[in-house]
Formats: C-alpha cells, structure tokens, sequence
C-alpha cells in the first residue's frame, strides 16, 4: 500500500492566510451589509502600469503569429529579461553579477519553498522570529524538523531568532551557526531593515561558519533611506555564502502575472561543489520558465518609462503606510515599520493576543489585519497591516480604528 509524506501531518491545520480567509468569509456571511476592509494579506491593488501592459499586448501578438511564436523559453530565462536584470538591478549598484547566475520564475514564494531541496536534510536551519511561514513550512514538508517542544512550538532543528521590540527588530547572530539562515529585509511582516553595516555582519558570519544566506529581498523597491541595502551582493564576500530572492509581486504588481528570480553566484561552492550549478539541474528538471509574454513584461519593467510610472505607484503605497502609522499612533499604539516597507508591524493593546486583537478589529471596525502569532513565537502580542489597500479604503479603515 502506498504511503504519505508525514512530514505534512507536522504542519499547523492551514496555511495562516487561509485561516484568516476562513474567518473573514464566516464573519461575511454572518454580516452580509458590512463592509469589510482588508488590510491582511500583502497583495497589491493597483492595475500594471501602462508601459508593461503595452510590452504585455505586444508579447501577446507576437504568439498569434507564425514567425514570432514562441514554446519553450531557456531554462534560466530569456536572456533579454536576465541581462535588463544583471544591468539594472545588479552592475548600476556596483554587484559583480553574472547573467548565468541569474535563474528566473514565475515567483519568489516559490524559489523560496523550492530552493531547499538542494541542501541536506540533516541541515540545520535559522529565520528571524517573526518569519514569513514559508521559510518553516517548506522545511517541515522536507523533514527537517527534529523534535518539536509543545510549549515553545518550536522544531529543535530549527532556530529561531527572535525580532522584538527590545532589539529592535534586529536579530543576533546566533552562538551556535545554523546550516541554512534566511534573512527577509526589508523585513516581512515587521517592514524594518537592516543597515548594510548590519547586513555586512551577517556575510562575514557565514563565510566564517561555513552557512548559507537565503536573502529574500522581495520589497527592496521600498527603500527610502540611503544606508539600506537593495541586494546582499553590495557587501563585501557576499558572492561566497549567499542566495538572494526576488520578486516582480510587490515593486511591477505582478501578483497575478507571477515573476521573480534567484540569483546563485558561481562562487558559491559547498567544497568543491557548485550550487550554481546544481540549482540549474534542479531548476531544468522540475521547471520549464515564465511564459514568454510575462518576461517580456518584466523587461519593460526595467524602462525608463516603467521605471517611472512604477516609482509612482509605490510611493502611492507608502502614502498608505505613512497615513496608517500616523493614525495608529495617534490612537495611541506603538508603530513600527511603514519607512522602507509597505508592512506596519504594531503592538496589541491591554495584553490582547494577536488573534483576539484579529477577531475584535473585525467584529468592531470590520477591518482586517494579520495576527502576528501566525508568523512564529516572537509574533505574539503583535499585529501587521498591509499599505496596499487604495487610499480610500486606508483612510476609512483608520477612521474605524479611531473610533475604537
């Protein structure tokens, strides 16, 4: 008789968004004249901008004709899309990155699951505690779990560094070095960074403990201020232990279009091993590319014209976030997050737990938000809102939320 992978029956019952969808659609149902505001999930709500929808239709055309046709893309991704990448992303702020070790997908949460299958499974494992769930899941789906401590909910394999208001948000580097350490900057759910100093110490922790950086720089595009890196590959010997994620979602709203991709340096090597070149077997093996109408898409996401319109949509998004923050502290929470991120990180209030803080903010002001628990241990007691919500919707949630 067949049998399962056991390592799923180790997860929580639903993935975190779907529990929040669950009792959002119940408390819908229950007040079908209410209207609810949603300021959980970080999905962005703005249309493309024109310049990629024009590169978009033009792609589209160009399939409906014999001559311009297009089937299987290269494995790593069209070399149109990956040099815009290298040139724009990488060479203009000084990173020695190569168009070969750029690996495009249709996404960065799915680099981030997948890019563990080419590591042991006896790897130990560290994130930043809050942690985007992915990073955890992936892991567990995997195996790598050990034991597991009812009290902490904790997996002993796993190390989990706590980021509170007493550091900062800022995680230490850990006294025993995990194999494997992700690292989310700017930060998902908290929306603080790490200043290249800071991130500097990171490199130079794993180069000398022989670890790997899994670096998720999803929200770089958010950045505001200037000693706040884009990519881990501005600091020095970072080609030598790290791996860096991103994403077309949250800086071009390819959210539904999905796009991302994963730079691995060809300096990175476990003894005399690649892993370069074993994430390209991976990545031919299991994968066969982004449509071709969607890269062209991200190309024109790297033009002067794109480029323009999209710095407008993402300082749209910041308004939000600036306008959120302001708001809450003037209700008088602790605010953290909203200056480099699209994500406002706050503390519950009178001791609530993040899920009582969920289900009061819904049933009272009919708005929704993430409980922090559902991001790891050092979540409780926290709350995110989300900046991508239009500004009309932010403005009204905020009122709600006063009137509480």
């Amino acid at each position: 008789m067949f049998k399962i992978n056991e390592n799923y029956l180790k997860l929580q019952g639903s993935y975190l968004f779907s529990a929040i969808d669950k009792k959002v659609r119940n408390f819908i149902e229950e007040n079908p004249h209410r209207k609810v505001i949603r300021l959980g999930i970080g999905d962005v709500t703005q249309p493309l901008a024109p310049t990629i929808l024009k590169a978009l239709r033009k792609a589209v055309d160009e399939m409906g004709e014999k001559e311009t046709f297009h089937g299987y893309g290269p494995d790593l991704g069209y070399e149109f899309l990956r040099k815009a990448i290298v040139e724009k992303d990488y060479k203009k702020r000084g990173c020695d990155i190569e168009i070969d070790e750029i690996f495009v997908s249709d996404g960065a949460k799915c680099d981030a699951g997948n890019i563990q299958e080419i590591f042991s499974i006896e790897n130990t494992i560290g994130v930043c505690d809050p942690v985007y769930p992915v990073y955890v899941d992936s892991n567990v789906m995997a195996g790598r779990t050990g034991t597991y401590d009812k009290d902490k909910e904790t997996w002993s394999q796993v190390t989990y560094m706590p980021c509170t208001m007493e550091n900062h948000f800022i995680p230490e580097l850990p006294k025993k070095a995990p194999d494997m350490i992700y690292l989310c900057f700017p930060n998902n759910p908290t929306g603080t960074t790490l200043t290249k100093e800071q991130l500097q110490r990171w490199v130079d922790y794993g180069n000398k403990e022989g670890a790997i950086l899994l670096f998720d720089a999803a929200y770089e595009a958010y950045i505001s201020q200037e000693d706040v890196p884009h990519s881990i590959y501005e600091c020095e010997g970072a080609k030598t232990c790290a791996i860096e994620l991103k994403s077309f979602s949250k800086n071009a709203g390819f959210t539904g279009t999905r796009l991302g991709y994963t730079v691995v340096p060809k300096d990175l090597k476990c003894g005399e091993v690649s892993l370069n070149t074993l994430w390209a077997r991976r990545h031919g093996t299991k994968y066969n590319g982004a449509p071709y109408i969607i890269q062209r898409a991200g190309e024109a996401v790297y033009s002067k014209e794109g480029q323009k319109e999209l710095r407008v949509q993402i300082a749209n998004y910041m308004k939000n976030a600036a306008y959120i923050s302001k708001g809450l502290k003037e209700a008088g929470y602790e605010v953290f997050g909203g200056i480099n991120a699209p994500y406002i990180w706050m503390k519950t209030p009178d001791k609530m737990t993040s899920w009582e803080f969920f289900d009061y903010l819904l049933k009272e002001a009919g708005v929704v938000g993430t409980p922090g628990a559902g991001f790891g241990p050092s979540g409780e007691g926290y709350f995110r809102l989300t900046a991508f919500g239009s500004y009309e919707n932010t403005v009204e949630a905020m009122d709600r939320i006063r009137k509480l």
